[in-house]
């Protein structure tokens, strides 16, 4: 395909390599769309040729009528050779600008999608650590102003720099036919003049790039105060927020200041320098025309050209600063997502296929930071089918059992088997595919109830959605909303409560019906009631399932068939609720500090060892 106008169409799961350097990631879409911009190069050469050739065309008419004055014959028959000329040349500018214009509303915008859906490709497979660290509306505006930036550099370099490239040598070729002085001497300034001019740009890049990641910073403050202007209204923290976003403001201010002072100093410099050269080149041709040696057409086209070139070589400065603030533009974004990604799936990596739900940590070590462990040498065993709960305070290594688990962070040693299968050694995909997770903080997208439930299993059907929210006891309060299941559920669920979230994560849970299920805190944001309802669909959700359950009420988890007891990243106890209480220890002493049936944050309590 000549201009590749659906990539959309082209389905990649795995991450594409793109290059950490600007320049390869930009060369990177020159070659995907190579024909197609050949092809405006050419038109857009034809364009500039027919533009800079119509000083020589004035020129032919010119001498034209002072030959018939001079014969005293009539001018049109002298003149009609180079109105013909001239008139194409118009006509030729039309034609190749228009046709290169049409070619750019057909490439540029497949060109920013595919800049944007591969860099969206690629920041999917980073790491949880990786999202942790980054603000995710600083990484949207990267990705925004990257596929910008490209489609920038591409089309400054076509549209810019090439048909000045074609004015200057045919420009040049014409004056040399009339003086080889004055064509020495315009080109000599020409190339000092652009030399300078691009080194001074060279500098600004980095300012340029400086500038970009202030932006870009900026977005992600605001971002994230917006996501929290709950938080900033239950503390009364208007003004705080104001004056906290307003340092980062000033900060892009100031960097702002510092780079279009740069640039202020650029122009100056390309100002006064085209002005001398204006001044001097007119002079000099006058004074060549003044000795006749040159023609009164000659003279014209002299002049005509010179103060194109001028103009044209003046306004490339400004293009050489705009082209180096979209490469910093480029620079800082893939800087920040074209890093190694730090979770891969092994060269040819199998599916994971689960078939009774058996899960192994054998030897396994696991620290967030270094010098920091949570887990040393943990051993676990879970047989298919089984309930098993997860005990302890917070920072105790629960939640960091079930990340391993969904392989969202990686141990440092050891090995987690799922069915005698080393997770490590089959897609990410097939791993989290064959688990349903229930998070404590539900996580939704801003779309309809149906397409947040139907996220479980995406070929499921509307009836198997309602059936599924029924069973989460969902339904009931789907229906009071205006438009039922196709309610948007705003940003991260906001318009829905802690409750009725948990319960539409619940609904998406069964739909999905994986051979795992992952349980944390799925009922601490529900009130009496409502649990009692939500531990009749756990139980239908958990049969003929392996389940791990974490929660800080003691009583959800009485019932499962075993209970692991974590303390500093440690398994100190494991039995049946029954057997740890017989038991007298931890447990013993955990169900003794409920406040409410709630476990508290921490106590200090000494640990058999």
């Amino acid at each position: 395909m000549l201009f590749n106008v659906a990539p959309a169409q082209i389905e990649n799961t795995e991450a594409p390599p793109l290059p950490a350097t600007s320049f390869g990631f930009c060369f990177r879409y020159v070659t995907a769309y190579l024909w197609g911009i050949l092809l405006m190069a050419a038109l857009e050469a034809g364009q500039a040729a027919c533009s800079i050739l119509l000083p020589y065309a004035i020129k032919q008419i010119m001498d034209a009528v002072t030959l018939a004055h001079t014969l005293k014959i009539d001018v049109w028959t002298k003149v009609e050779s180079p109105l013909w000329l001239f008139g194409l040349l118009n006509l030729g500018i039309v034609l190749f600008s228009r046709a290169s214009g049409s070619i750019l509303i057909m490439l540029g915008p497949t060109l920013r999608l595919r800049v944007r859906r591969e860099l969206f490709a690629y920041l999917q497979h980073h790491s949880q650590r990786y999202f942790l660290s980054h603000f995710a509306g600083s990484l949207a505006n990267r990705i925004s102003e990257v596929s910008l930036g490209v489609a920038n550099v591409i089309w400054t370099v076509l549209f810019d720099f090439w048909p000045l490239i074609i004015s200057f040598s045919v420009s040049l070729i014409l004056l040399i036919g009339v003086n080889l002085e004055l064509a020495l001497t315009l080109g000599l300034w020409i190339a000092v003049y652009v030399l300078i001019s691009f080194l001074l740009a060279l500098r600004c890049r980095q300012y340029a790039q400086k500038y970009a990641a202030a932006r870009s910073m900026v977005s992600g403050k605001i971002v994230d105060s917006v996501t929290n202007i709950m938080n900033a209204k239950l503390f009364a923290r208007r003004e705080y927020e104001q004056t906290y976003l307003g340092g980062y403001l000033n900060t892009e201010v100031k960097i702002a200041r510092q780079t279009f002072w740069f640039m202020e100093r650029i122009r100056w410099f390309q100002f006064i320098a085209a002005m001398i050269l204006m001044l001097g080149i007119i002079g000099y041709a006058l004074k060549i025309w003044s000795a006749n040696a040159m023609t009164v057409g000659e003279f014209a086209m002299a002049a005509s050209l010179s103060l194109m070139l001028i103009e044209q070589a003046r306004g490339l400065s400004r293009r050489f600063l705009e082209f180096f603030e979209y490469t910093g533009n480029i620079n800082d974004g893939v800087s920040q997502i074209i890093q190694p990604h730090e979770i891969l799936d092994p060269v040819n990596a199998k599916n994971l296929i689960v078939k009774s739900g058996t899960i192994k940590f054998h030897k396994v070590d696991f620290s967030y930071v270094a010098g920091k462990p949570v887990f040393q040498n943990l051993n676990i065993s879970i047989k298919s089918g089984e309930k098993v709960g997860l005990v302890g305070f917070s920072g105790s290594g629960k939640s960091s059992l079930l990340n391993l688990i969904l392989r969202l962070f990686e141990p440092q040693s050891g090995s987690i088997l799922i069915d005698q299968q080393n997770i490590h050694s089959v897609s990410q995909e097939s791993l989290r595919n064959n688990i349903a997770m229930i998070p404590q903080d539900p996580m939704l997208f801003h779309r309809t109830l149906m397409e947040n439930i139907r996220y479980g299993r995406l070929d499921a059907s509307d009836n198997e959605v309602i059936e599924a929210s029924k069973k989460a006891h969902a339904h009931e309060f789907i229906m009071d909303t205006e438009e039922g299941y196709e309610s948007l559920v705003g940003e991260r669920g906001v318009k829905l409560s802690g409750g009725q979230r948990q319960r539409i994560a619940l609904a998406r849970a069964i739909l999905k019906n994986s051979s795992i299920l992952l349980l944390d805190e799925a009922t601490s944001a529900l009130d009496s009631i409502t649990e009692r309802l939500i531990q009749e669909s756990l139980v239908y959700l958990m049969r003929h399932k392996t389940v791990m359950v974490i929660a800080h009420r003691l009583s959800t988890l009485s019932h499962l068939d075993r209970i692991l007891v974590f303390h500093q990243g440690q398994i100190i106890e494991n039995g049946s609720h029954a057997e740890l209480l017989r038991l007298n220890g931890h447990y013993a002493k955990l169900w003794s500090m409920q406040a409410g049936g709630f476990l508290p944050e921490a106590a200090d309590i000494q640990v058999r060892s």
